[in-house]
């Protein structure tokens, strides 16, 4: 068990879990199970070639490009609480900062293996690393994910360790600067794609960082509320009342940004068609515009996160941040599947303005539907990221023993928190 030094010299208490439960061996040994699937789906592809998937020579990016971009979008995301309590010193988050660090981790890890694995042939990426071609997103998004891992991983240890607390902050601007970059390197593999007239745009940058905003806090509020529902320990209003409000602003900036990026692709001649295909004639496309990410992942979650509510209710915060967050999610995965598989769905524009006749496709517009070897592939990512959770916060304090109103701090302003009993202290934030 670990503690937590406030400003006022009080004290938040950390415990690891206990995990001797049948639900959590039931919750581990699946999430292990759907991994090592994911591997065995892996080889599968590798031995009989992709076209056992649903992808063709003109959808080159799946389903597990969409689940490995969103878990790498909701990772910079995630960090967002640790930023929110070390760089810009709000003492409410700070209890959060470890968990939040650890998700960020966990999901990086979630999307890079869904990402290595589906090269087809992994060992390809250590030529990418040992002769990088630095005029490729590709080649710098490689150091920037690696980086932020390891910044992280520091950044978690010196959150833990008390004689390194002193320089949290240091650590904390690092890992906040890093991931700006990491998530404008991730939008701009998207917006230097010339070639695609969905993708061609430098909005598509800082929309990306707004959208891990909103992805990664609404994990994080998953997460939390789950996982303090089933081990038993409290909540308090206060703290649930910031990250509803917290989320509600990063929903909105992402529905502006959104509305931005397509004004903007409408008032390009070359990018009309596009817009057209995505908003109205894109079959699925605007279906899942429309209905998941704007109404599902954007108006839904307003409604329920600015709607009027007891402050002092708990549960009706909970149940209000738990719905919305879903909400986010869903409507999350929704926006990248229409960016990445809508974007390659829409024919390649060769030479603007002119006819192209050939047989190879000009013109047409790809359909996806995603098979089983790729859908397991996908969700391999997922079951990996929860793996890595369940597993360090069994071996380690990273969960405070009670968020209640009187333990977390706001202004400064703490008192006093559970008293620390048995196993060796572990600095705190």
């Amino acid at each position: 068990m670990g503690e937590s030094g406030g400003r006022s010299g009080t004290k938040v208490a950390y415990r690891e879990i206990e995990g001797q439960s049948a639900g959590y061996w039931v919750a581990v040994i699946a999430c292990g199970l759907l991994a090592a699937a994911g591997v065995v789906t892996a080889l599968y592809m590798r031995a009989e070639g992709h076209h056992v998937t649903g992808m063709n020579n003109q959808i080159v990016w799946g389903l597990p490009h969409v689940l490995a971009v969103f878990l790498i979008v909701a990772a910079s995301g995630a960090l967002n609480v640790a930023s929110i309590a070390s760089v810009f010193g709000r003492p409410l988050y700070k209890p959060l900062a470890r968990l939040s660090g650890l998700l960020a981790v966990a999901l990086l890890i979630g999307g890079l293996w869904n990402l290595v694995l589906d090269l087809g042939r992994p060992g390809h990426l250590l030529a990418a690393v040992l002769y990088p071609n630095f005029r490729s997103i590709f080649a710098w998004n490689i150091y920037l994910y690696t980086g932020f891992l390891v910044i992280v991983g520091f950044y978690l240890w010196f959150m833990m360790e008390r004689r390194l607390n002193p320089h949290t902050h240091a650590v904390g601007v690092l890992a906040f600067l890093w991931r700006l970059v990491l998530t404008t390197g991730t939008g701009s593999i998207f917006g230097f794609l010339a070639a695609r007239s969905a993708y061609d745009s430098a909005v598509l940058a800082p929309l990306f960082i707004l959208t891990s905003f909103a992805f990664g806090l609404a994990i994080f509020a998953l997460v939390l509320l789950g996982g303090f529902k089933v081990l038993g320990r409290p909540v308090g209003a206060r703290l649930l009342a910031r990250l509803k409000s917290l989320l509600a602003v990063f929903v909105a900036a992402v529905l502006y940004f959104v509305a931005v990026y397509h004004l903007t692709n409408l008032y390009m001649a070359g990018h009309r068609g596009v817009e057209s295909f995505t908003l109205v004639t894109g079959g699925i496309f605007p279906v899942l515009f429309w209905g998941g990410q704007i109404f599902i992942g954007g108006v839904v979650p307003l409604v329920l996160l600015l709607r009027p509510a007891p402050r002092a209710d708990v549960g009706a915060l909970a149940r209000t941040l738990t719905a919305a967050s879903a909400a986010v999610v869903a409507g999350g995965l929704a926006q990248i599947y229409v960016i990445i598989i809508g974007g390659q769905s829409y024919p390649l524009q060769m030479f603007p303005g002119l006819i192209v006749k050939s047989s190879f496709y000009d013109g047409v517009v790809h359909n996806y539907v995603p098979h089983w070897p790729e859908t397991v592939l996908a969700l391999s990512g997922i079951a990996i990221a929860a793996l890595i959770v369940l597993v360090a916060v069994r071996l380690l304090p990273f969960l405070p023993e009670s968020l209640e109103d009187h333990v977390v701090s706001v202004h400064g302003e703490r008192t006093a928190t559970a008293e620390t009993a048995g196993g060796q202290s572990v600095a705190g934030t």
